[in-house]
Parts: C-alpha cells; sequence; structure tokens
C-alpha cells in the first residue's frame, strides 16, 4: 500500500518541478505568422507582423544559419508551432533576447540572405529570400527583389483583405530562457593540480580552456556560459556544483587534465556520477533537512521522507541519464581532435558531479604527465581545438533533442491547441505530462515514437492533444 501511494503522489508532485520563468508580451510587436517556402531559385521566409519593425539579419557559420533580431517583438499564438524544414531550412528555433525576440534559420548549406519589408500597421510582411552563394551579381539580385516585391504588391491588391491581427491571448505566450551552461575551470589558487614534466600546470590548463568555452557557448544564440571561477582562485567542490544549481544552469562542465605515473597514459575521458555516489548524495541531502533543500525548484524540508525521496530519485535519474547523452555526445565529437583514453562515458563518484538536479560531466581533456599531451595543452591553438569539441558536443546533444529557444504554450491553458510542443525540463515525467495536457503516456509515446517513457532534458515532445 505504501508503494503504491507513494507511486500516486509521484504522478500528482512530479509537476511541481517544473520551474518555467514568465515573460509578458502583451503590447509588443507580435509576429502573427512564419511561413517557409521552398522555391526553385532559393527559399523565402515570410513573416506577418502586427506592425512594422526595426529588425537585424545576420548569417553565422558552423553551422550555417541566418538570424533574425526583431526589436521589442513576441510571437503571437498564431505563429506556433514554428514551420517545419523547408528547402535550405533544416529548422527554425526562437527565443526572447536583450527585449526582442530572435529567430535562427537553421540552415543546410550557407546561403545568401535579401531582406524585404513591405506594408505598414496590421498589415506588415518581412521576407527574407534564401539564395545560393553561387547565385546572380547583387545588380542582377536587387533587379530580382524589385520584381519579386511588384509582384508581392500586385498579388496583395487582387487579395481579399487580410484577417484583422489576433487578440493577445488572455494569458502570454511564454519564452524558454536561453540555456545555461556551466563550465568549472578545475583546480586553482593554492591548488594547483597536476603538474607536467614540462612545468605546465592544470589549473592554467582548465582555466584557459574553459574561458574560452564560455566564449563560445555566449556565441551561440540561445545559448549563456556561466564560469565557475573566472582567475586563479580556489574553489571548494561543493561550492562549484552550488553554483550550477544557484543559477539554474542545464548543464555543468568541470575541465580537467589528467595525470599518471605511466607517462605514455594519453587521450580524453569523459565521466559522469556513479549510482552508487548518486545514492549517497540523496541521502546526505535527505538527512540534511533543516537546509530545505531544494530539488528543480521544490522544497524538501517540509515534506514526508517517502515523497522526498522519490522526487529525489525522478530528479537524480532524470539528471544522471542527461549526464550519459552529453557526455557520449561530446566523447564522439573529442574523437576527431586524437585518441580517447576510454572511448565510452565513465562513472566515477566525483564531488563536482553530485548535483541531483543538474545534468553533470567531467571531462578529462588530456594526460598532462605525458609529453606529447602536454605541449597540445600548453598550445592556445590545441586549447581552442579542445573548447570546440565540447561545444560542439553540447550542440550535438541539444540538436538531437530540440528544446533549444522553442516556444511552449502559455502555463494553465484550458483548452490546448493540437498538437502542443512541450520542452523537457527537470522532473518532467511523461505520467505527468500526460495528465497535464489530458491524453495518455501511450498516445505521447506514439506521437514521439517513443520506445519507453525516458525523457531527456531538452527534448521536444509533440503532445497530441484532443480539443472539445
Amino acid at each position: 500500500m505504501k508503494h503504491r501511494w507513494v507511486n500516486c503522489l509521484v504522478c500528482i508532485i512530479a509537476g511541481l518541478l517544473i520551474h518555467i520563468p514568465g515573460a509578458g508580451a502583451a503590447g509588443r510587436l507580435q509576429v502573427q505568422a512564419v511561413q517557409l517556402l521552398d522555391q526553385p531559385a532559393g527559399t523565402r521566409i515570410e513573416l506577418r507582423l502586427s506592425q512594422s519593425a526595426d529588425y537585424k539579419v545576420f548569417t553565422l557559420g558552423n553551422p550555417d544559419r541566418v538570424v533574425l533580431d526583431i526589436s521589442a517583438a513576441a510571437l503571437a499564438r498564431s505563429a506556433l508551432p514554428l514551420p517545419a524544414a523547408a528547402g535550405a531550412v533544416r529548422g527554425v528555433r526562437a527565443a526572447y533576447r536583450d527585449g526582442g525576440l530572435r529567430m535562427v534559420f537553421d540552415l543546410a548549406t550557407a546561403m545568401r540572405p535579401l531582406t524585404t519589408a513591405d506594408g505598414e500597421a496590421s498589415a506588415a510582411r518581412l521576407t527574407i529570400e534564401l539564395q545560393p552563394l553561387n547565385a546572380a551579381q547583387p545588380e542582377a539580385q536587387a533587379q530580382a527583389q524589385a520584381q519579386a516585391q511588384a509582384q508581392a504588391q500586385a498579388q496583395a491588391q487582387l487579395a481579399p483583405a487580410p484577417a484583422p491581427a489576433m487578440p493577445a491571448p488572455e494569458k502570454p505566450v511564454r519564452p524558454v530562457r536561453d540555456i545555461v551552461v556551466v563550465v568549472d575551470a578545475g583546480h586553482g589558487g593554492h591548488d594547483p593540480g597536476a603538474l607536467g614534466r614540462g612545468g605546465l600546470r592544470e589549473k592554467d590548463v582548465t582555466l584557459a580552456i574553459s574561458r574560452r568555452l564560455v566564449d563560445l557557448i555566449n556565441s551561440e544564440p540561445g545559448m549563456r556560459g556561466v564560469l565557475t571561477r573566472r582567475d586563479d582562485r580556489f574553489l571548494d567542490l561543493r561550492a562549484r556544483m552550488e553554483r550550477a544549481r544557484s543559477v539554474s544552469a542545464d548543464l555543468f562542465i568541470s575541465i580537467h587534465a589528467d595525470a599518471a605515473m605511466n607517462r605514455s597514459a594519453r587521450g580524453s575521458t569523459v565521466y559522469v556520477l556513479s549510482e552508487k555516489a548518486a545514492s549517497d548524495e540523496a541521502s546526505r541531502r535527505l538527512a540534511a533537512r533543516e537546509n530545505a533543500a531544494l530539488i528543480g525548484g521544490v522544497e524538501l524540508g517540509d515534506k514526508d521522507p517517502v515523497l522526498a525521496s522519490v522526487l529525489m530519485d525522478l530528479s537524480q535519474n532524470a539528471s544522471i541519464s542527461s549526464s550519459i547523452s552529453v557526455g557520449d555526445a561530446i566523447l564522439r565529437e573529442m574523437a576527431g581532435l586524437g585518441r580517447l583514453h576510454r572511448d565510452r562515458v565513465q562513472h566515477a563518484p566525483f564531488m563536482v558531479l553530485k548535483s541531483p538536479d543538474v545534468p553533470s560531466v567531467l571531462i578529462e581533456t588530456a594526460y598532462i604527465s605525458n609529453p606529447e599531451d602536454e605541449r597540445n595543452l600548453g598550445s592556445a591553438r590545441h586549447q581552442d581545438k579542445l573548447a570546440r569539441a565540447v561545444l560542439g558536443g553540447i550542440r550535438r546533444y541539444f540538436d538531437g533533442n530540440p528544446g533549444r529557444g522553442v516556444l511552449t504554450a502559455a502555463a494553465g491553458t484550458e483548452e490546448p491547441a493540437r498538437d502542443i510542443r512541450h520542452v523537457i525540463r527537470r522532473g518532467d515525467t511523461l505520467s505527468a505530462i500526460a495528465d497535464r495536457y489530458n491524453t495518455s503516456i501511450q498516445r505521447i509515446r506514439a506521437a514521439n515514437g517513443l520506445r519507453s517513457d525516458t525523457v531527456r532534458l531538452g527534448q521536444t515532445l509533440r503532445i497530441p492533444v484532443e480539443t472539445t
């Protein structure tokens, strides 16, 4: 009976673990529709706006993408879900950034964007023509653009009057915040870490790589990097872990350089927390009830001991599962740099990995005790390659679990739209999600091709909800 009671409570309480930051969109310029059109000469992106806009369009590489920033704008409910791939566009993401709306169009290959804005008031439209880089020269492009604009104006005159702008929803569309990645430079201060035969100190290497990695993360739309230490200072291991939790991190990465008595040992290794260490940490936190421990935004200090243990287990299991997936993705990227010391994610009881609600990995970038690895670790060029490989793994993980920058329906919506997109957050379970949207686990699994009830942080699920 006790276990049955616990299982029932899991379904009811697990939803409390979902932490969703609010954001008001009322009164802003509204992006009312987004459309992708695959055309012989390229791909057209069309946005219907509630009024004329101040915007900026630019391109980024590796991977190729077009970024559109619209000042003081928000996505209207009518624009959701964002369109699927078409033509040169492999996917569309959106997030609120610096008070405006950022839209990212992931491309199959590099393209040249040509932008046209026309109309005003409730009939405003923004068009981005994506053309291959080997297309016509600027003069011909300008002529083609003028012709396209003239055709669009002619069609607009013949077309029926546009429908009135949709009223703002009673509950605003809620943006998913930037993914927060905390990067921990191992050792520091009076703790130099391992020392190479050539005098290279682990604490200096880890700080250089961590700084570079955070710079790269901050250049990614929809992502934000945070350092545990910015200079040569000592931090307690638990303080590093709690730093990630204090900023609501979605991922924690600790950078290190290994050492061994055997100087021939070399290569990279990625670690996640072992189950035994996870169990020990759970017991420690549950025992410290006077600390009113928070797990996934839920206070455990006032919960029944059995219920608190269940909630802790839910959060830890999801965190370790996500950690393994991230570790696998990072290893696949680092394999391109050279030899791996271990080609599979390893499990270890490292203190910095013990956060119960933040996926965490520890990367031994190389063996500082190996002469060749030491030379590489001391090279700014190789440090950059290492940082880019780790970033590639982070990007691979979140791209494979498309939750970055996706917008979801407002909380508490009484009649959700058909096929809602739900982004998995810490503590989510399929049963809690099914209860929330008044559907079944079986229908969610069928709609998303899931073979089990396991979900991962950042994953986006299609929720097939019946409307009445």
